[in-house]
C-alpha cells in the first residue's frame, strides 16, 4: 500500500451572493472567494478557478525553493515572482490553460536552471491536474 498523508485542511462557509470564506484549519487564515464577473459574480475576490491557477504558481515557487535548498543550488530563490493567466473554456466551463511566468531576480548557472525548471514541472499541484489542462510555464532570468 502507498504512503498516504491525510490532513484536515479547510472549513468553507457559503456566505451568500456567490461568496465563500475558506478557513485554513492549522493557521486560521481566511481566504474569500467570489464568482468571476463573467459568471454572475462581482469579481470582488479570487474565484475558485483563480485559486486553482494561483495554486499551481505557488506550488511551483514552493517546490523550487525546497529543491534549491535540498540540492545545493548556490542562491536561494527569494524575490522570485510568478505571473499567472488562466484561460477558461466552455462546454463544459472549465480552466483549459494556465500560463505561469516565473521571473527570477538572480542569475543561475545552467545546471541550476535545469534543477529549478524540473522542480517547477514536477510540483504536486502540477502532477494533480488533469492532463487535458494545458500548463505553460515560462522562465525569465536576468
Amino acid at each position: 500500500m502507498k504512503n498516504r498523508i491525510m490532513a484536515n485542511t479547510a472549513e468553507i462557509t457559503y456566505t451568500g451572493n456567490l461568496h465563500t470564506q475558506a478557513k485554513h484549519i492549522q493557521s486560521g487564515i481566511i481566504i474569500a472567494t467570489d464568482a468571476p464577473k463573467d459568471n454572475q459574480g462581482e469579481g470582488a475576490a479570487f474565484s475558485p478557478t483563480d485559486l486553482l491557477a494561483t495554486s499551481l504558481a505557488t506550488c511551483i515557487l514552493t517546490t523550487m525553493a525546497i529543491i534549491a535548498k535540498r540540492d545545493g543550488v548556490s542562491r536561494n530563490i527569494d524575490g522570485t515572482k510568478a505571473e499567472v493567466i488562466k484561460v477558461m473554456e466552455s462546454n463544459p466551463r472549465r480552466v483549459g490553460e494556465v500560463h505561469v511566468k516565473i521571473i527570477f531576480p538572480k542569475q543561475y548557472e545552467e545546471k541550476e536552471r535545469k534543477i529549478l525548471e524540473n522542480a517547477a514541472h514536477t510540483c504536486p499541484v502540477s502532477k494533480s491536474l488533469h492532463p487535458d489542462l494545458k500548463q505553460v510555464i515560462e522562465f525569465i532570468y536576468p
